[in-house]
């Protein structure tokens, strides 16, 4: 191979890099919307709900009856898929996701559900937020959090996207996020690993429920949500907890709105909610 056709490959092999990686950043953007990992705005015209999903530049819009089976036309994840809790042995299996490394990484839970907390903290500069967790119902998700938690995933971190009064919630669990109303990563970031659904029949997301983001079934990652009215929601998203204490700190939150509402009205909040700490407990 001469001088110029070796020059010629070189080229051509980075051109086909470059491409392949936009591919990657276009799939993942794709694929992370609320709620996995993005939200979701919820109008009601003539008794059609449509639901919008917004995130990193990708707009997909679906179209459902009142009761809609999906709020998000999630997409199926590529690759291994994760397992759900097997009560023989203790263990839920847990993926790496493919579509991206991790925003913060901190490496893989374990396996095996050692201990249950009851009891989430959420330490932030506003106040304390306390989730009282289902561990029976979600071994996957609070074991997953337990684990984020020990490494200091969450701290540092900024909730990045505020609701409104159709679609009211707040999402947090970016280690990346800027919540400054400007950012068109936020919502990007996970722990570059995935787990199955948990608890979702029957849910429903009242005034309270804390709830996994996902941008489809089985994506759960580290974002999640927390409703602080009455969210119009198919039963896609696991519900792991619910809120006992500090939830007038979202209310509060919400009075001040967002910084730059998007299409759907939603966006970073004015007053920032910032994680400083998250702790775990058995102790009711």
């Amino acid at each position: 191979m001469s001088g110029k056709e070796r020059q010629k490959q070189l080229a051509r092999e980075h051109y086909e890099r470059q491409m392949q990686r936009r591919a990657e950043r276009e799939a993942r953007a794709k694929r992370n919307a609320i709620l996995g990992t993005s939200v979701v705005g919820v109008l009601v015209v003539g008794g059609v709900v449509a639901a919008t999903t917004l995130f990193g530049g990708s707009d997909t819009t679906a179209t459902a009856t009142a009761d809609p089976s999906s709020s998000a036309a999630p997409t199926e994840a590529a690759g291994a898929q994760p397992k759900a809790f097997d009560p023989a042995s203790g263990t839920c299996g847990y993926v790496a996701d493919a579509d991206g490394s991790p925003a913060k990484n901190v490496g893989m839970p374990p396996e095996k559900v050692e201990a249950k907390p009851t009891t989430m903290t959420l330490k932030t500069n506003r106040g304390d937020i306390v989730i009282k967790l289902s561990p029976d119902k979600t071994p996957c998700t609070v074991n997953s959090f337990a684990f984020l938690a020990e490494k200091n995933y969450f701290d540092g971190s900024k909730c990045h996207r505020l609701g409104n009064d159709q679609f009211p919630m707040i999402q947090c669990g970016d280690p990346l996020a800027k919540a400054d109303g400007k950012s068109q990563t936020d919502g990007q970031g996970g722990p570059g690993y995935r787990f199955v659904n948990e608890n979702l029949e029957g849910a429903t997301y009242k005034r309270g429920v804390v709830a996994m983001a996902n941008s489809g079934p089985d994506t759960n990652g580290s974002q999640f949500f927390i409703v602080y009215g009455d969210a119009p929601l198919s039963p896609d998203y696991t519900p792991f907890g619910t809120v006992t204490e500090g939830l007038e700190i979202i209310d509060k939150v919400n009075k001040a709105g967002v910084i730059t509402p998007g299409p759907d009205g939603t966006g970073a909040p004015k007053e920032t909610v910032e994680i400083k700490d998250v702790t775990m407990s058995s102790k009711s």
